[in-house]
């Protein structure tokens, strides 16, 4: 965006590849493997319309191939991008030296001419790494973080996932389905903390069925090397005692890279959970430096990123550009998928914000009924003075692709009504989009609510 706005771009990589942590170690090569693992699931479904299929045979070593061939393509096309626009990409670490310049280490020397970059501006794009506390590192190189799940060494018969957000839901769920016996402990009273717990109920009733076990309110205390397997020592109602596994898979949560960077040389202001701090036009307190991504701030996701990554450059070319969002969507890639954008019906309650929810369950939807589907829920958090849409969750299959409708509408100050006179094609699962909107007006015609007398 920036050569595309005229300025003199060169970026600066450590790894070999362009893309980063979303393409190269997260989301691409997780939802290619969560493509994998519905295919696996539907194909077990299908029973029920007299289909069979005979057992399943795993070629891992053809997955996995298949997993980088998917990272190698959308690297290598942003090579071909930045190739076209001239822009410049220098493979190497950089350090800041002070506010304008950057010490170049490792990497590929091949890449630059000399040890330092001097700059104009520089936007800061670090990303973050999976976070891995202390207590965990037991040595033993069954203990996994997310990119080494999705690394895919093997299926081991046993599998511990400690955290029950969506890295440990969607890397389970990986694992489950490819004949992993996958048991989850979280420290919470619940699955996905934070989550509409609606949204979440349905997802907890199939996660029950497809993990061996799901511990709530449970510690794990300590990991011990155990040859080929893993000692677990655990504390909760349910798990009380050392338990073995042949993989661990630690998901509790995510830390943004500002570590290392040289930020001490410049004036960027740094909080203690390591953020960047910066303005709604992504400045740092450092004139020269703009950040955008998870090092500034949550949520943490590529979306959010790429959309901060376009502020930032039209800034630098003197747009009057702003990151102003009313709807970030968000989006769990299990089965059933969990998506939401705006506020949320537990943001409301925490902030004593009046609202009125309005739910339609997909038990009604002919589209779900005729694809099995019926778990899904599409629910809107409404304003009750204007009837404008603040918020949307949607459970079920392809609730990431239909957030995408809800954060236009919230995004453009629509009321509950601008939704459900919008014609939607039917059979669809969009359609319940619009029938919640119909069941907050009163005109659903697909459930029955006795009307109060």
């Amino acid at each position: 965006m920036a050569a595309d706005l005229g300025l003199e771009v060169t970026l600066v990589e450590a790894d070999a590849r362009l893309g980063g942590t979303c393409l190269l170690r997260g989301c691409i090569p997780s939802k290619a493997l969560l493509h994998v693992a519905k295919v696996i699931s539907e194909t077990r479904g299908m029973a029920e319309w007299g289909v069979a299929f005979g057992k399943m045979k795993l070629n891992v070593d053809t997955m996995r191939a298949r997993k980088e061939k998917v990272i190698e393509t959308l690297s290598g096309g942003l090579a071909q991008l930045a190739k076209r626009r001239k822009v410049k990409v220098v493979n190497a670490r950089g350090i800041f030296v002070d506010s304008q310049t950057l010490q170049l280490e490792g990497g590929d020397p091949a890449t630059y001419d000399n040890q330092r970059i001097t700059f104009d501006h520089c936007i800061l794009a670090t990303g973050s790494t999976p976070a891995m506390p202390g207590m965990f590192a037991s040595g033993s190189n069954r203990v996994m973080d997310s990119t080494g799940a999705l690394q895919l060494a093997d299926v081991p018969k046993t599998m511990l996932v400690i955290g029950g957000g969506y890295i440990g839901l969607e890397m389970g769920t990986v694992y489950a389905e490819l004949g992993s016996e996958v048991s989850v402990v979280e420290l919470t009273d619940a699955l996905l903390p934070g989550a509409d717990r609606d949204l979440v109920k349905p997802l907890a009733k199939r996660l029950g069925k497809l993990f061996t076990d799901i511990h709530l309110n449970t510690k794990v205390v300590a990991l011990k090397d155990a040859g080929d397997q893993v000692e677990v020592q655990m504390q909760g109602p349910e798990m009380e005692g050392a338990y073995k596994f042949d993989r661990v898979l630690v998901s509790v949560g995510r830390r943004p890279s500002s570590t290392g960077l040289g930020l001490e040389n410049t004036d960027v202001t740094v909080t203690e959970q390591g953020f960047v701090e910066v303005d709604n036009q992504q400045r740092t307190s450092d004139p020269h430096i703009l950040a955008i991504g998870d090092v500034a701030g949550e949520p943490m996701l590529a979306h959010k990123a790429s959309h901060q990554g376009k502020i930032a450059a039209e800034v630098l070319a003197g747009e009057p550009a702003a990151f102003e969002p009313q709807a970030i969507p968000a989006v769990v890639f299990t089965d059933p998928e969990i998506a939401w954008a705006g506020l949320t019906a537990e943001e409301a309650k925490h902030t004593d914000r009046k609202v009125t929810v309005a739910q339609y369950p997909w038990q009604a939807s002919g589209r779900a009924i005729s694809m099995g589907i019926t778990d899904g829920l599409t629910k809107w958090i409404i304003d009750p003075e204007t009837d404008r849409l603040l918020g949307c969750g949607i459970v079920g299959s392809g609730a990431g692709e239909l957030i995408a409708e809800a954060v236009v509408a919230i995004e453009m100050g629509c009321t509950v009504r601008d939704i459900a006179d919008s014609i939607h094609a039917h059979p669809t699962l969009s359609e319940t989009v619009a029938f919640a909107a119909e069941v907050h007006l009163g005109s659903a015609t697909e459930v029955y609510r006795p009307k109060r007398k």
